[in-house]
């Protein structure tokens, strides 16, 4: 069989018992086919030393993207193993490139409240601007419930669940979860709602669809530059980042998060747990038992039985 067939065979398991998203299996494909085009002599009967040099031609890219692609063969070498066309997985003996996540770009409380302050200003007053109430809500839900840029633009209408407590969004992997709305997010949506065209299936419409992504973007990167805070600081993801920072230095609990942010594994979530030390030096001072107890009080006595001979 060709390679195309069994890279097409390895796809629709992918998509049909793992729930592999598009975009998953799109990077899957172009890191296949480019190896089966590499590789002399195919992929599906490549051996170690092949895959060797296969790796080696990939040094000139970022380690996170050659261990992508590595991800990508061990995984199709694995799914070949499973259905009996060959009898080893050679991708295994390839050491994974090192690559170090780098940690999230974080925004202050200071500077999250200057953020607000602005937005909150420029949607005052008795009949002001939709723009402007829509970028409130906006920026709400992006600190307030942590989504994804793409998940809030494409937020349909019906995204309300029942009393309007929490949102259902469809997240990466065409999957839903609930978000918490802030009591905040609902008054700011209450101002917004009847602003909102007759017709549109959106919460954010522009046009016949929804606002772009891109445009999202450039909407708060220019919040930010009115409210005196570096443009290039930020952004809807940078946002997310401080959602999920200051909801654990406020003491979330790590699985709660994962379930917010929609995370698969919570190694992903992990990465929120950068707090510093001075923080961690105040919650041992304030929450370890040692510091409820009296430095100077001695230890209670305590009878020791003596053991039976």
């Amino acid at each position: 069989m060709s390679d195309g067939a069994l890279i097409d065979r390895f796809l629709e398991m992918m998509a049909a018992e793992r729930g592999a998203s598009r975009n998953t299996l799109a990077a899957y494909r172009r890191d296949l086919d480019q190896a089966a085009e590499w590789i002399t002599g195919g992929l599906a009967d490549a051996d170690v030393a092949a895959l060797r040099k296969l790796m080696a031609d990939y040094q000139s890219l970022a380690a996170s993207s050659a261990a992508r692609k590595l991800s990508a063969l061990r995984q199709f070498f694995a799914f070949l193993l499973d259905e009996g066309e060959r009898a080893d997985n050679p991708a295994l003996d390839i050491a994974r490139p090192a690559t170090q996540r780098p940690l999230p770009r974080i925004l202050t409380h200071e500077d999250v409240e200057r953020l607000f302050a602005q937005a909150v200003e420029e949607a005052a007053g008795e009949v002001p601007p939709a723009a402007a109430v829509r970028m409130l809500l906006l920026l709400e839900l992006l600190y307030g419930s942590g989504l994804r840029a793409s998940e809030l633009v494409s937020l349909p209408r019906r995204a309300m669940a029942g009393g309007r407590e929490f949102l259902i969004v469809r997240g990466k992997g065409d999957k839903e979860r609930l978000v918490p709305l802030s009591g905040r997010a609902r008054d700011v949506l209450d101002r917004w709602t009847p602003l909102l065209a007759d017709g549109s299936p959106w919460l954010f419409p522009s046009g016949k669809a929804h606002i772009s992504r891109v445009r999202l973007f450039q909407m708060l990167r220019g919040l930010a530059g009115r409210a005196g805070i570096d443009p290039a600081a930020i952004s809807p993801h940078v946002l997310r980042h401080a959602f999920a920072t200051h909801l654990l230095e406020g003491g979330a609990d790590l699985r709660a998060l994962q379930l917010m942010l929609g995370h698969a594994d919570i190694a992903t979530t992990e990465i929120y747990t950068h707090v510093d030390s001075r923080r961690l030096v105040e919650l041992v001072n304030k929450r370890h038992p040692l510091a409820h107890m009296d430095a100077g009080r001695t230890a209670p006595d305590v009878d020791v039985a003596t053991p039976s001979a």
